[in-house]
């Protein structure tokens, strides 16, 4: 008979989470592509979290909200200073 004390382990692989950066390009190029202004669709979105200011298409609304709105604002914010080399 098998011990019985002893704890199991079970593992779950996790699969690769997508980055701000992936979901924001993908969603721009959809927002594109579909003849919409990304950048205000963008804003409209993160300022208000009415998913309807992104397209279905390509998934990009399924996708952006995949991720926190304050996630994304960040990811956008660092690439800014880094573009801009505010950083020391």
């Amino acid at each position: 008979m098998k011990e019985t004390r002893n704890t199991q382990f079970f593992q779950v692989e996790s699969s690769p989470q997508i980055q701000a950066r992936d979901i924001l390009e993908i969603v721009y190029k959809a927002l594109s592509e579909k003849g919409y202004n990304p950048v205000n669709q963008i804003v409209g979105y993160i300022m208000s979290g009415d998913p309807t200011y992104i397209t279905s298409y390509n998934s990009a609304r399924s996708l952006i909200m995949k991720m926190e709105r304050d996630e994304l604002v960040e990811e956008m914010l660092k690439t800014y200073i880094r573009h801009n080399s505010w950083e020391e």
